[in-house]
């Protein structure tokens, strides 16, 4: 089989090397991204209620993610008897947005330009937070791709509903962007999967979410309900932005987050409900957020974030038309 990276002569294992998310190409000029997929950090945690260190989510994920980074040609897997993420897919990774410290409006601004290169580029954006507040610049991004491609359904992975519409006068901290995405004329509606425990919303946040059209289920009606009638709830044939909220997973196997939260998702929960994703529409774009690494010595919290996001992202191109 030709492909492999060991080919030309080098091993390149994961621990050689510059630590670009998947080993893969760094772009420095944002006016010139030509790949399938761009992976842009969002390095901001101003937004955190409790613990903050998010702002070191995007490095300590792109480090685990050369864990990955053997140089194969793909990743087969036996179970789906497919080779996901071969040579036809092109990922680059074109670094992090400025983050300005103490400043929310010029960091979410910065973060809002670089995914619009993205999209003007007419690719997958990829970003790695930075805690979830991040999310609020990315779906404003979509402004003009969704004039011109169709609306988008968010799809949030989460522990916490993240549906406070104004807090102390705080309207972009990290309890606030599914609030601000619902808002959106071209969010067409939300999907909120693993909401469970003490939650950032109070009762009232709820029952907006769900007078606006919100799909609300727990980590338990999940499980009960099953992988495939979670995904028949969702809309067939859209357009998915998809958040993840690393603290969506109990922290029994990610404590490195900084709000977590008991009776999490573990990883075949997640990963099967964004394998059927990529099977029912296409993804627009994705967001992983609120790794918070210093808090997880063991770096199993980054390792299952770059895991999920190279299986996911593998998964959107073996299932596209």
């Amino acid at each position: 089989m030709s492909g492999h990276g060991y080919e030309s002569g080098r091993l390149n294992l994961p621990f050689v090397g510059i630590s670009t998310f998947g080993k893969k190409e760094y772009v420095a000029d944002w006016d010139a991204i030509d790949a399938d997929v761009a992976v842009l950090g969002a390095p901001f945690d101003f937004g955190c209620q409790f613990r903050s260190g998010a702002r070191f989510g995007p490095r300590s994920v792109r480090e685990a993610s050369t864990l990955f980074s053997f140089g194969h040609a793909g990743a087969y897997d036996h179970e789906d008897d497919a080779t996901y993420l071969g040579a036809d897919v092109r990922i680059v990774d074109i670094g992090d947005a400025d983050i300005i410290h103490t400043k929310t409006e010029e960091s979410h601004a910065n973060i809002e330009y670089a995914v619009k290169k993205i999209l003007l580029a007419g690719v997958l954006p990829v970003v790695i937070g930075g805690d979830h507040s991040v999310n609020i610049p990315c779906i404003n991004a979509f402004r003009d791709d969704c004039a011109a491609n169709g609306p988008i359904h968010v799809v949030q992975i989460d522990a916490h509903l993240d549906f406070v519409d104004e807090r102390h006068g705080v309207t972009a901290g990290h309890g606030n962007p599914m609030r601000r995405a619902i808002e959106k004329d071209y969010v067409s509606g939300m999907t909120q999967l693993g909401i469970r425990n003490v939650s950032s919303t109070a009762k009232e946040g709820y029952e907006d979410a769900r007078a606006r059209g919100s799909d609300i289920l727990s980590v338990r009606q999940v499980r009960k309900l099953g992988t495939d009638a979670v995904l028949g709830r969702i809309p067939a044939g859209a357009r998915y932005y998809v958040t993840i909220d690393i603290d969506a997973f109990c922290p029994s196997i990610a404590p490195g987050t900084g709000t977590p939260s008991h009776g999490g998702f573990l990883y075949y929960d997640v990963l099967e409900i964004l394998q059927g994703l990529s099977k029912r529409g296409s993804v627009a774009g994705i967001d992983l957020v609120e790794v918070a690494p210093d808090y997880d010595p063991s770096q199993s919290t980054q390792i299952l974030a770059a895991q999920i996001l190279l299986n996911f992202i593998g998964f959107i191109f073996h299932n596209r038309p």
